[in-house]
C-alpha cells in the first residue's frame, strides 16, 4: 500500500475527494522535509550558523567524542547540507538516503544512545527517527515527484 491507495473507506465520505487528490504529495513532502530539515545541522557544523560551533570546533568535537578524524566534521556538513538540498529535490535519492542514513546511524549510536531514548534529554530518537526516514527513501526512492523522475535517472 502506499501513500496515494484510496482503496480505503473514508470515516468522513465528504472528504475523499479532498483526501484522495492530495494523497500523492504525501511521500514528496516527507522527503523535502526531511532534506531541509538537514540543512541547518550541516550550516552549523560548516558555517557555525543557527548557534554552532563550526567546521573547526566540529572537527575537534569528532575527533575528541567518537574518536574519528577531524576531517569528517567535513563530511558530515556536507551531507547535510548538499545531501540535504539533493534530497529535497529528490536528486540521487537513494545514495542521498543511503549517506543520511548512515550518518544517523552513527550520530544514534556515537552520540546519543548513552543518553537514553528521549530527545529533549539528547537522547537518539531525533536521530533515529531522520535516519529511518532516510532509509525509507533508500528503499523507495524519490517517487514521480523528483528530480530522480524527471531526469529518468533513478538509482
Amino acid at each position: 500500500m502506499s501513500f496515494a491507495d484510496t482503496s480505503t473507506k473514508p470515516i468522513l465520505p465528504l472528504l475523499q475527494p479532498l483526501t484522495a487528490s492530495l494523497a500523492p504529495f504525501g511521500e514528496p513532502l516527507i522527503r523535502v522535509t526531511a532534506g531541509l530539515f538537514l540543512l541547518p545541522h550541516g550550516a552549523q557544523k560548516l558555517f557555525g550558523a543557527f548557534g554552532g560551533y563550526g567546521i573547526e570546533a566540529t572537527g575537534q568535537f569528532f575527533e575528541a567524542k567518537l574518536g574519528l578524524p577531524a576531517s569528517f566534521a567535513l563530511l558530515a556538513g556536507l551531507i547535510e547540507v548538499v545531501g540535504g538540498l539533493f534530497l529535497a529535490l529528490g536528486l540521487f535519492t537513494r545514495p542521498v538516503a543511503a549517506l543520511v542514513a548512515g550518518m544517523m546511524a552513527v550520530a544514534t549510536i556515537g552520540v546519543h544512545w548513552g543518553a537514553g531514548f528521549f530527545w529533549t534529554s539528547g537522547g537518539y530518537e531525533y536521530p533515529l527517527f531522520w535516519g529511518l526516514v532516510a532509509l525509507a527513501y533508500v528503499l523507495r526512492g524519490g517517487g514521480r515527484y523528483s528530480l530522480d523522475a524527471v531526469l529518468g535517472s533513478e538509482f
